[in-house]
Formats: structure tokens, C-alpha cells, sequence
């Protein structure tokens, strides 16, 4: 099981920006299709955006333009630049990670936009 451990959450005013970080453990991180989702109170929760081994990005609708997903294989850690933060962002955000034979979760972080 691929533990992972996010950061970076916060209060942010409309406009703003946050840097999610999430840390993963093994050897293999390289290897692993990693994702965020987010859930807002009362919603489902919904992929934001994912990155594959290869580099492959895509990002759901509402957020391409302001957010940015990257990876760093070196540190396992994988990245989401939120710009120009809106108060429908707000929610708790997850890190994903799928290994190909299973998928792990992170604790969540939580994002409020508010002001």
C-alpha cells in the first residue's frame, strides 16, 4: 500500500493562490498514475486532475486555465498550483495514486476560498 500524505491546504481569498504537495512512499512513485480530487460539502467527489508515468495531463473543465499538476519522480512528491482560486473551489482535496494493481488515498487536505 502506497502511503500518501498531503499539504498545503488553507484559507485563501477569491484570487489567490495554494500549492498542494503530496508525499508518497515507495520506490516506484515514477511508476504510478497520480491524481487529485476534491469534494466539496454535499458534492461528490470529482477528479481534478491527473498526470501519468509518462507526463500525460489532463484536468477536469472548471479548473483548466488556473491549475497545474507536475510531478518530481526525485523527491515522490507530485504538485497542484491552484491560481486565481474561486470560492466553488472550496473543498477537501485528495491525493490519489493508482499503481496499476491498486490505488491509494491520502487524508485529504482542506481549501477554503473566502473572503
Amino acid at each position: 500500500q502506497v502511503q500518501l500524505v498531503e499539504s498545503g491546504g488553507g484559507l485563501v481569498q477569491p484570487g489567490g493562490s495554494l500549492r498542494l504537495s503530496c508525499a508518497a512512499s515507495g520506490s516506484l512513485f515514477r511508476l504510478y498514475t497520480m491524481s487529485w480530487y476534491r469534494q466539496a460539502p454535499g458534492k461528490q467527489r470529482e477528479l481534478v486532475a491527473a498526470i501519468t508515468r509518462d507526463g500525460n495531463i489532463n484536468y477536469t473543465d472548471s479548473v483548466k486555465g488556473r491549475f497545474t499538476i507536475s510531478r518530481d519522480n526525485a523527491k515522490n512528491t507530485v504538485y497542484l498550483q491552484m491560481n486565481v482560486l474561486k470560492p466553488e473551489d472550496t473543498a477537501v482535496y485528495y491525493c490519489h495514486a493508482d499503481t496499476g494493481l491498486r490505488v491509494s488515498w491520502g487524508q485529504g487536505t482542506q481549501v477554503t476560498v473566502s473572503s
